[in-house]
């Protein structure tokens, strides 16, 4: 029987016995998530009705929410900015597309009544119930935010819950304990807010009383936050007032959706699922004061991992997975690039999130605009069929399925450079495809045999709707539990208590070189690359090392909300024939729990020619030395480079297929600028000038560097200088455009200040719409001394649409200061066209200034 998305989206089936070679059954949608489900509400107590009205969340509904607005501005949240942000929402033309609701997050509120309840700061919110009618009055939603647990200050006035006979002080828990996340999280503060005991009566109408007064404002949202066990905070547990607020809402008459944030135990979903609409995952999306802008890609990346974790735990019945809010508009302010902002839109959309933006809705640009109103994919995101991921890494496709036998199917790019991306059909559960559409061009492309490849941007994304047909043969599956693999150093396995598919998980396979497993007796028929998909347990996204047969290290991150209910990703894995080692390991960083290995597939998978090379498993020289970095690759930066030469880097295994010059992404944390010298073989040494915006934010520059056919060596240091901390590299091959060139045409200027006048030419047969060029990066090859010329002009350069069999051109200033006259470059370059439907990564050879 087949192993396809029908029977790999959603969970996991009981499976065959381990260890023993097995054929994955196909199952629909729903029954895969009925087990899932199941599994963990057969480890918890049942609920015993469901709490939480499903009729305002039959869909993930759209909106603003005013939460990274205040993460900029600490005067941002008040009544006349709110009331503002709604005009603006009224007066765009996103309402119109559906997005209606504005929420107020924390900081409304100051002091509290005479029964205990929130009353907001009157200098912020002088009326809020007039605040709630002006939304109203938009034809707007409104939402409020609110934490469990009863506050110090109102435990010590001790007032008469309304409603009741007896005080707050009679419903709190003996002895006190903290009342939600964020009083346990500072010891210090640990009783500023208590918890409240529900098995005294009163509890539940205090909770009441709140929640009433929220509704005769007109509430039509509460975010509830702070909520635990969550936020890696597992001695507090907010289960039952959860349920009290659930229950509280559908006793008030009114309408409320209800998400519980941040981060939950996702052991504990028969809670979340049956008393919530939604549960925020993952930690929080801007910077706030890590970087200059609203957000940034290492931040906004982290979503396809968290979301890992939560895939097969979505419905209109248990809730939505609310991956925060899209940062949307001006790349200067947001800190995403168009690209960038496009791809985050897609996974929201394939998740069927909660699509809220943060920021100022008047401030939001028309490309912006013209993202976030595209009905075809917001009609993805209100599909109610929340996709799984098909394929993992950096290189993921996500998929739903729906049993209309119309899939849709997401290709992202997480790499910096341009990428070739490819989904088979066969991996979906059919042989070909009768017709494909670009969602986001809303254009029909036609049909597709046996699989469908694109050139990606970087951090971009294609957002396709698949027709499927035809049948596909089994694809045959080997699972290998981890704990019957071989230990080392201090890794052991203990037993799951929840959803493992083994019934242990192998734990301690991090932060030393010696801890690691070794599953032996991996065995194929014929060499070749295969599908292996990694069961694992994590709170938050952490990083595995798998190495097999003692080839590369690779890491692949993995996300999750529990260490006791694996997820799953899907990674390639070059066997050979007959028996197989993997090592699984993270040297420095801290690693998930390992449950299962299963090999899948025939070893047909082309290879994407990519390499990836974390620098923590590089040789480190001199005083170089690897520290924690949340958001960097295997959670490790390199630091401690420059200051004397033999401080660096080297990465003594850079593999290649062929001579030729290659494209390199260097990953970097550095807050201004600082020099990185690189060093290829025994070639010159060249130095680049590299600019970040945070101290614990990677972010990434593309350098094209000649590579020979076999192993190469790259060092990477700062010389003299301090060197930015260095995150990992990732080598990949030039990736031209059908149809799409580009060309010199012209250099004027002096030798210092120079313009080129360049064209991108459209050789094809149909128009190309919205042309720009995205990266342009010069690496000094030959010539005396050793410069960067500095590029003037910015990103992406706006060419325009492009007739067929036509052309238009641009031009790039550029700055030559302290390069010889006889200095040769090489050149990397990125473009596109359509919404990144058509796209290039290239390389240039010894261009001269």
């Amino acid at each position: 029987m087949p192993y396809t998305l029908e029977s790999y989206l959603g969970a996991r089936k009981p499976r065959t016995r381990l260890g023993r070679s097995a054929h994955v059954t196909v199952a629909n949608r729903f029954r895969i998530k009925l087990f899932c489900w199941a599994l963990l509400l057969a480890t918890t107590v049942l609920p015993k009705a469901l709490g939480q009205s499903t009729n305002v969340a039959a869909l993930p509904y759209l909106g603003w929410s005013s939460f990274s607005s205040q993460t900029q501005s600490s005067g941002f949240l008040n009544q006349t900015n709110i009331e503002a942000q709604s005009d603006a929402l009224r007066s765009s033309v996103l309402q119109e597309h559906g997005f209606t609701y504005i929420n107020i997050d924390d900081g409304w509120q100051k002091g509290y009544d005479s029964s205990g309840r929130p009353t907001p700061n009157s200098a912020l919110f002088p009326d809020i119930s007039a605040l709630i009618s002006h939304i109203h009055q938009n034809g707007q939603k409104a939402g409020i935010y609110w934490r469990p647990g009863a506050a110090q200050e109102v435990v010590q006035s001790n007032p008469l819950i309304s409603g009741g006979t007896q005080y707050v002080k009679d419903i709190l828990a003996v002895p006190h304990a903290p009342g939600n996340a964020f009083a346990a999280s500072d010891a210090t503060t640990s009783l500023s807010n208590l918890k409240i005991d529900f098995s005294q009566s009163a509890a539940q109408l205090y909770v009441e009383s709140i929640v009433n007064l929220f509704a005769s404002w007109g509430v039509d949202y509460i975010r509830l936050d702070g909520v635990a066990p969550g936020s890696g905070v597992l001695t507090v547990d907010n289960q039952e007032e959860v349920q009290a607020w659930a229950q509280a809402i559908s006793k008030s008459g009114r309408p409320m959706w209800l998400t519980v944030s941040t981060g939950v135990e996702l052991g504990d979903f028969s809670t979340w699922g049956s008393y919530s609409n939604a549960r925020r995952i993952g930690a929080a999306i801007e910077c706030k004061g890590s970087c200059s802008t609203l957000t940034d890609w290492a931040l906004t990346s982290e979503r396809w991992f968290d979301l890992i974790g939560w895939q097969n735990f979505t419905s209109a019945q248990t809730g939505w997975n609310d991956l925060g809010p899209l940062e949307i508009g001006t790349p200067a302010t947001v800190g995403l690039s168009g690209v960038e902002q496009q791809s985050a839109i897609t996974l929201w959309a394939m998740a069927n999130a909660p699509i809220y933006v943060g920021g100022d809705i008047s401030a939001i640009d028309s490309d912006g605009t013209n993202l976030l109103t595209n009905d075809e994919v917001l009609g993805v995101d209100q599909s109610g069929e929340p996709a799984t991921q098909l394929a993992g890494g950096l290189t993921p496709v996500w998929g739903s399925a729906p049993s209309n036998g119309v899939f849709y199917v997401a290709l992202f790019n997480l790499n910096a450079f341009p990428a070739e991306v490819t989904v088979r059909w066969k991996d979906l559960g059919f042989l070909d495809a009768l017709n494909v559409r670009d969602v986001w061009n809303r254009k029909d492309l036609g049909p597709f045999k046996q699989k469908f490849s694109s050139v990606i941007l970087g951090h971009g994304a294609r957002l396709l709707r698949v027709s499927k047909s035809g049948v596909v043969d089994p694809q045959s599956s080997q699972s290998y539990p981890a704990f019957l693999g071989k230990t080392h150093g201090k890794t052991a396995f203990i037993r799951c208590p929840g959803g493992c598919a083994s019934g242990h998980e192998v734990v301690k396979l991090g932060l030393e070189k010696e801890n690691y497993v070794d599953i032996e007796g991996v065995s194929v028929e014929k060499s070749g690359i295969y599908r292996m998909k990694i069961d694992a347990a994590t709170y938050g996204p952490s990083d595995l090392f798998y190495q097999p047969n003692g080839g590369a290290e690779t890491a692949v991150k993995i996300g999750g909300s529990s260490f006791g209910v694996p997820s799953n990703t899907i990674v390639p894995v070059f066997l050979k024939s007959g028996e197989n080692t993997i090592r699984f390991t993270n040297p420095t960083g801290m690693a998930p729990y390992l449950d299962v290995i299963t090999i899948i597939g025939n070893g047909d998978l082309s290879d994407s020619h990519i390499g990836v090379y974390d620098a923590e498993v590089g040789v480190l020289e001199g005083n170089a030395t690897h520290t924690p970095c949340e958001y960097c690759s295997g959670n490790t930066k390199v630091i401690t480079l420059g200051g004397k030469p033999d401080n660096d880097v080297l990465f003594d295994n850079v593999v290649v297929q062929a001579d030729g010059v290659y494209m390199m992404e260097i990953d970097f944390v550095a807050q201004g600028t600082r020099p990185l010298w690189i060093k290829v073989n025994h070639e010159k040494p060249f130095q680049l000038s590299l600019t970040g915006d945070s101290d614990s934010l990677p972010t990434s520059m593309v350098i094209p560097v000649a590579l020979k056919q076999g192993k190469n060596s790259i060092t990477v240091g700062g010389g003299k200088e301090d060197a930015p901390g260095v995150d990992k590299i990732v080598i990949g091959p030039s990736e031209p455009a059908n149809h799409l060139a580009m060309g010199l045409v012209s250099r004027k200027g002096t030798s210092v200040n120079r313009v080129w006048t360049l064209e991108l030419a459209n050789l094809g047969n149909e128009p190309l719409q919205a042309a720009q060029v995205n990266s342009f990066a010069f690496v000094q090859v030959s010539g005396q001394g050793a410069c960067q010329p500095s590029i003037l002009t910015g990103f992406p350069i706006v060419v325009g649409d492009i007739p067929a069999q036509s052309f238009k051109t641009f031009e790039l200033a550029m700055d030559f200061s302290g390069c010889s006259f006889d200095a040769r470059f090489n050149t990397s370059t990125s473009y596109s066209a359509d919404r990144g439907a058509v796209a290039a990564g290239v390389v240039d050879v010894s261009l001269e200034q």
